[in-house]
């Protein structure tokens, strides 16, 4: 069985219930077994930031389902809870947003998916939930823990534990 690290991302309607309730489609499939789960965090938009917070999460799953087939089940259950990827703005605003971390220590890419997440090492919206449950964990392309990822971040964008006071300017309306 593979481990796998899944962002989960919501930033339109009750976002923490829509990441719960994605977890629990996820979880609902036998072939797809939840290991670890990160605390909730309230995260300021990357790349589009004209655009309501987000709640995020990193769960870390077992699965036997290979990348493509778990990439279906993920898209099936975006789609399920309302997102249209075709109507849908690049980087807008979307229910629920599931991406595929890492696969193991699996590099792979083709037209549709890239395994590591191409820019997992540029967002402090997933490397901070996964500091919480794996930070030792290695990215197999560029051979730096998620802590080394973390720590040499740029520019990152705001991270803060869901239910803290944020900045006022994180509260603008659409």
């Amino acid at each position: 069985m593979a481990l796998v690290y899944l962002s989960l991302g919501s930033n339109k309607g009750d976002r923490l219930s829509q990441i719960q309730q994605a977890v629990n489609f996820l979880t609902a499939d036998n072939s797809i077994k939840l290991a670890a789960t990160s605390a909730f965090y309230e995260t300021e938009p990357w790349g589009n930031k004209k655009q309501n917070w987000f709640v995020n999460a990193v769960i870390a799953v077992r699965t036997e389902l290979q990348p493509i087939e778990l990439l279906r089940v993920c898209q099936s259950i975006e789609a399920k809870m309302g997102r249209n990827r075709d109507a849908e703005q690049h980087w807008g605003e979307r229910a629920v947003d599931i991406d595929i971390l890492f696969y193991d220590d699996l590099i792979f890419k083709n037209e549709i998916l890239e395994i590591p997440h191409k820019y997992v090492h540029q967002r402090a919206f997933a490397l901070v939930p996964m500091l919480e449950i794996t930070p030792n964990f290695i990215h197999p392309v560029l051979k730096k823990s998620v802590m080394q990822l973390h720590e040499e971040l740029s520019d990152p964008e705001d991270v803060f534990l869901y239910g803290t006071i944020l900045p006022q300017s994180s509260f603008e309306s659409n």
